[in-house]
């Protein structure tokens, strides 16, 4: 089943290894296979990535990427190890996140973390 795409103008996405932007006009369109899909509003940056959930979004964002779990399962595991020393009560939706990425379900593994940006970015501001 095809995905329906609404891009705003100027909005890009990420399709497999390609940026695509839209031009001046809203755009719809339909993608069909399996090339990983990122929005530009979920995409995060080594730059923007300077929380700890924020590097673990990054991690997890770059395994989905490049389909490359091995590659990034270090770096994974210090990043949650440093989030969950910061904020131990993220460790149950960490763990979630965890048995998505081993189940080979990366972008369920982001739409999970998602919330927790918003709840770090809480708990920081107080």
């Amino acid at each position: 089943m095809p995905l329906r795409v609404e891009l705003k103008p100027f909005e890009r996405i990420v399709i497999g290894e390609s940026v695509i932007t839209n031009s001046d006009t809203r755009t719809t369109f339909l993608i069909d296979g399996d090339a990983p899909i990122l929005r530009e509003k979920d995409i995060l940056t080594a730059e923007t990535a300077n929380t700890p959930v924020k590097r673990v979004y990054l991690c997890v964002q770059m395994m989905y990427l490049q389909n490359d779990i091995p590659a990034y399962q270090e770096l994974y595991l210090g990043f949650i190890k440093e989030l969950l020393e910061a904020v131990p009560s993220f460790r149950e939706t960490i763990e979630r996140t965890s048995n998505l990425i081993l189940s080979g379900n990366l972008y369920k593994a982001l739409r999970e973390l998602r919330p927790l940006i918003k709840r770090e970015e809480e708990l920081l501001q107080r």
